[in-house]
């Protein structure tokens, strides 16, 4: 066996598990219909419900990871010819209108700066125009470090009579997620940011206007494994076979979520933004400055412009520096801000204050 090093993941992901989702991971196997299975699955299902702020029926762990969940919710939702507008503030805007142009779909951009929110203005001005099927957008923006205010978005969308499709990555299990209450019709996230779970569920929900729609199609689905009415056929009551759920992966959400609602929302939600305040004090007192602004800044994951002293040691080889000396991760700009900013993630396990001062010892040991 391989014995990986111990790190100190403060990237965009993924996080370190929780001590008691690592147990939950190592308990014995059972077949994925088992009774005893299928009783995780419902409380699973619950917690997800709660945590999600929304009571459709159609809210589940997808056995993939997040960027399956984008997948889901458009190819589900979207036909060929199909009219879509997408917000892109960054990588993951942009991930999205390639999964819709391969569903077929005609896409209508709105962009923005990376680094600032889309301009809901600008969006329901596009959505007017488009008269489209779906609007789909980043609530919290992994490589920008931007939180979106959704609600005037979704109300533009609705008002349309379009679907509204929301990534939930890097914000379920960190920040408010209030589904029902913003007017959201698919959503979905990734179990290995703010829940500090590995790697490999998409938790993913559907609303009935949504599964209205996929009813309503002329065509099935494109996926036949991300096809969400045959999805419906095994997490729903009928327990009909699908495919092989990865029965330790569930089995160790649930433990992540039970976590999460011991400690609750609110109280976890104010830990991350403690945390991400120490983080811009304290590098802050370093040179570094943030890339977004105050009022939209994503507690879990912070992008920061990098000063004088970095940039001089080369910023990959700090990075290099920082993980070799120190077991310490943390992430590199993306696409138009390769080079130019850090994203540090304070998620789940990681959104403490001990997190920032074990990497701002580290970063000056490195630097000196």
């Amino acid at each position: 066996m391989t014995d990986l090093p111990a790190r100190l993941l403060l990237g965009p992901g993924p996080s370190n598990v929780a001590p008691r989702v690592l147990q939950a991971l190592s308990q014995p196997l059972v077949g994925h219909l088992d009774p005893a299975f299928l009783a995780v699955m419902d409380e699973v299902q619950g917690r997800l419900r709660r945590l999600f702020g929304t009571a459709n029926a159609l809210t589940l762990p997808l056995s993939a990871t997040g960027s399956a969940g984008m997948e889901a919710c458009l190819v589900n939702l979207l036909e060929p010819d199909d009219a879509i507008v997408v917000g892109v503030a960054g990588v993951f805007g942009e991930r999205m209108c390639e999964v819709a142009s391969r569903a077929g779909a005609r896409v209508t951009r709105v962009e923005t700066e990376w680094g600032t929110a889309l301009d809901p203005t600008a969006m329901a001005d596009a959505v007017r125009r488009a008269a489209p099927r779906v609007v789909a957008f980043v609530h919290a923006e992994t490589s920008t470090g931007v939180c979106q205010p959704v609600e005037p978005i979704a109300r533009a969308a609705r008002e349309a009579g379009a679907l509204v499709v929301l990534d939930c990555v890097t914000s379920l299990g960190g920040i408010r997620v209030d589904l029902d209450a913003w007017g959201v019709d698919a959503a979905y996230s990734g179990t290995q940011k703010c829940l500090s779970c590995p790697p490999g569920l998409s938790p993913v929900s559907f609303g009935e206007r949504a599964l209205a729609r996929v009813r309503a199609r002329s065509r099935p689905v494109q996926s036949w494994y991300l096809d969400v009415s045959l999805l419906a056929g095994y997490y729903g009551a009928d327990r009909a076979y699908h495919h092989t759920a990865p029965i330790s992966m569930v089995l160790g959400l649930a433990e992540a979520l039970r976590l999460v609602e011991e400690e609750g929302m609110e109280a976890r939600e104010r830990r991350h933004r403690d945390a991400a305040a120490a983080l811009l004090e304290t590098l802050g007192a370093r040179g570094f400055e943030p890339l977004v602004p105050a009022e939209h800044r994503l507690p879990p994951l912070t992008t920061l412009r990098l000063p004088d002293a970095v940039v001089r040691h080369g910023e990959a080889d700090v990075r290099r520096a920082l993980l070799e000396r120190h077991g310490i991760e943390v992430g590199g700009g993306l696409g138009k801000l390769a080079g130019t900013i850090w994203r540090i993630g304070l998620m789940g396990e990681n959104a403490r204050r001990s997190s920032v001062e074990r990497l701002a010892a580290a970063l000056d040991d490195v630097l000196a």
